[in-house]
This record gives C-alpha cells, structure tokens and sequence, in this order.
C-alpha cells in the first residue's frame, strides 16, 4: 500500500502555534522530509516542528539549491519529487514540514506540482498553518482588514514603481520576504504614505523576534524572515 504525503505548515516559529491536526500527523508519520539550501543541513522548520515529535521518526533532508536558473530549479524539484515517491512506494506516511502556510510562497507548492505531474494519483493530504503576518498582526493588535477593505499580499521582490501601483489599489497591505528590496520599499513609503499605520516585524515566534512601528527602526539589511504590514486602520 502506497503511503500518504501531508503538507503541514508548521506556522511562524513558535512550535504552540501549530495547528492540533498538524501536531497529531507529526506525530505518527513514519518520516519527515526538510527542506534546505543544498550549501547546509539547516530546516528552521524542523526546529518548530520538533517538540512534536517522536525521538525514533526518520528525518531526510531534501536539498533545494539557492539559484534562480530555471534548469537547475526544475531538475532539483524533480530529483527530490522522486526521492518522496520512492518512500511513499515503500508505504511510508510522510510529513513536508514548511514555514507558515504549505500554500503561500512555500517550497511545498512546487513539490506539489511536480509530483502532481510525475504521479498525479499521488495521495496528499495539506494541513493549513498560521502565516508570519497572522501572528504579526495578533502581536501587535493590528487589524486586517474589515468592513468592505481589502488586503493585498505581496513579495518583497517588486521593484518600486510596481509596489507604488500595487498599493494604490490596497485598503491594506502585506509586504512578505521584504528583505530583498527593503531600501526601495522604505523610500516608496515615505514618498508615499497612502497607509498610516506601518508595523516591520522579522524572526516573529523566535528569541531574535523583532516588532516595531517606525520604519527608522527598521535594520538597513533585514533578515529573510522579515514582513511589514501597511493598514490604515487605527493601532492600539
């Protein structure tokens, strides 16, 4: 009997915020599968899921390269698409561990994909996890959205002029992965500020966690793990 793949999204880095199905499937499947760069063995991923558990469960590293070539991008999805398949030919359950949701800018989605193409009868089950901005915005009391406004979810990676249109159309806003063009995106802000009230957290759930409301305050040089909220809605 083939095994089953769960996508589980194991939050933004406090291991209490996964969700109770997420931690029951940890805790039965037969192996976990982490991603990393293919330069390390790190997976922030696996250090949140691991209070969940059991000491025996198989770990394997699935090594994505840090590249933007297409090519080479396509070729490491496929060669660990197959590495899953393998195992779950070998009727082992096994868990994708992944940051936030395993469906919002997430390694998962293209491991889906590829699997869906290699083995489209591939059994999947995915476990929603809790987004970075979720808990950004619990922490710091900063509504969303409500009544009849919207909010737009954007990549750090829009050059300025494209992030001005963009927020032009937003009630709200999420910048994730604001790290790789933060300089531009501070400039755009404050030549800018359609959005009152800003929040720029990095390393939300973890010791290094960092919240503040005042762009000045922000780092120069964020860390990957870093987001803003623009809203217009009044903060505590």
């Amino acid at each position: 009997m083939s095994g089953h793949l769960y996508g589980i999204g194991v939050g933004p880095g406090d291991p209490e915020l996964l969700t109770i199905k997420a931690a029951n499937i940890l805790g039965r499947v037969d192996l976990i599968l982490a991603a990393s760069s293919t330069k390390n063995d790190d997976s922030l991923a696996l250090d949140i899921a691991r209070p969940h558990l059991r000491p025996e469960t198989r770990v394997v590293r699935l090594g994505f390269p840090m590249s933007r070539d297409e090519h080479t991008l396509q070729a490491a999805w496929e060669e660990n698409a197959r590495l899953v398949l393998a195992e779950l030919d070998a009727g082992h359950d096994a868990a994708f561990l992944t940051l936030g949701d395993p469906l919002l800018y997430s390694t998962f989605a293209y491991l889906l994909r590829t699997l869906r193409r290699l083995a489209p009868e591939t059994p999947v089950t995915v476990v929603p996890g809790i987004t970075s901005f979720q808990a950004v915005a619990a922490a710091t009391e900063t509504v969303l959205a409500k009544g009849s406004q919207n909010l737009m979810v954007l990549p750090g990676i829009r050059d300025a002029g494209e992030l001005r249109r963009n927020l032009s159309g937003a009630d709200n806003a999420v910048i994730l992965k604001a790290y790789t063009n933060f300089a531009a995106i501070r400039e755009e802000l404050r030549m800018s500020p359609k959005h009152t009230h800003c929040v720029f957290a990095s390393k939300m759930g973890m010791k290094e966690q960092f919240i503040t409301r005042s762009l000045d305050e922000a780092p120069d040089s964020p860390t990957y793990l870093s987001l803003m909220l623009l809203t217009g809605n009044e903060p505590r």
